[in-house]
């Protein structure tokens, strides 16, 4: 039986936290005895500490991690490397506000042995459109940085082995802020198996998001320095996977990154490594292989 970390960071999540825990708390049923619900809270100043810590007399598999970063990203990467020194199978990250739907997971549950991935795709989202815009614009940012095209790089609903995300979370600082984008944009550029699933965004149910837009474009304009750095060390890595003058590879050489992604109305985002150029076409409601959408 596969082991689940369901992993959320928090912050200041007083009026929903308890509703969100008790909403996912019950996908870790028929998981293994090894599964738990672990929360990031660090930084906190309104009730939502006490809050978790009275909720894990109710919810015994309920951990709270209180000693990473205050941002989201490093509690992401704290979360992350929780669930892999644990022994994780899998992890599935969501956030504590409120705006994801715990019925929609199942359906990347059933996919787990055929993919390293399965990410959320927000086609519509409820927490407005600025959001969705800069969305867009990261998205834009991944092709031209990266040369990966994925419809949605930061959506925290997320299913990963745990093994494949072993492999990339070493790479970023654990002060690093966008965890997730970088996430998505290794799996994409190394060709790991993943799949895009539409999922439901709300708005948020209660509360105040603490990143408003003028901390998005700071951490945008930092993001550009830190894309180049990224860049740098993977194109420093293909060129270690080129032939060597005895026209050998070696022994671990990646393929070279490149990936695509299609999309229709009704159709749902599936797996794919080619160029744009070369991206299959998607017909309403199928995937690129002519088997009916898992949507």
């Amino acid at each position: 039986m596969d082991s689940l970390y369901l992993v959320m960071p928090a912050y200041n999540e007083e009026a929903n936290i308890e509703e969100v825990v008790r909403a996912w708390y019950p996908i870790l049923e028929g998981k293994d005895e090894a599964s738990r619900m672990v929360v990031a809270d660090s930084g906190s100043t309104d009730g939502t500490h006490r809050i978790l810590e009275s909720l894990q007399v109710e919810f015994p598999k309920l951990e709270i991690l209180s000693d990473t970063g205050k941002q989201h990203g490093p509690k992401v990467i704290a979360l992350y490397g929780h669930a892999i020194r644990r022994g994780a199978d899998y992890i599935f990250q969501t956030d504590s506000d409120g705006q994801t739907n715990p019925a929609e997971f199942a359906r990347f549950w059933n996919l787990r042995e055929r993919y390293a991935g399965v990410f959320g795709f927000r086609k519509e989202r409820g927490d407005g459109k600025i959001r969705a815009f800069v969305e867009r614009v990261v998205c834009l940012l991944l092709n031209l940085y990266f040369r990966v095209s994925v419809p949605d790089a930061n959506a925290p609903f997320r299913l990963m082995r745990a093994d494949a995300a072993a492999k990339y979370l070493p790479r970023m600082k654990p002060d690093y802020n966008l965890p997730n984008i970088m996430m998505t944009t290794f799996f994409a550029y190394y060709k790991e198996k993943i799949r895009f699933k539409k999922v439901t965004f709300r708005p948020r149910q209660a509360g105040k998001n603490s990143v408003n837009v003028w901390k998005i474009a700071q951490i945008g304009w930092k993001a550009l320095w830190d894309f180049r750095a990224f860049r740098k060390e993977m194109k420093e890595d293909a060129e270690k996977a080129l032939p060597q003058a005895t026209g050998r590879l070696p022994e671990a050489a990646p393929d070279m990154p490149e990936s695509a992604w299609g999309d229709a109305e009704g159709a749902d985002v599936t797996e794919g490594a080619k160029t744009q150029a070369d991206a299959p076409k998607i017909e309403l409601g199928k995937a690129p292989d002519g088997k009916e959408s898992e949507l």
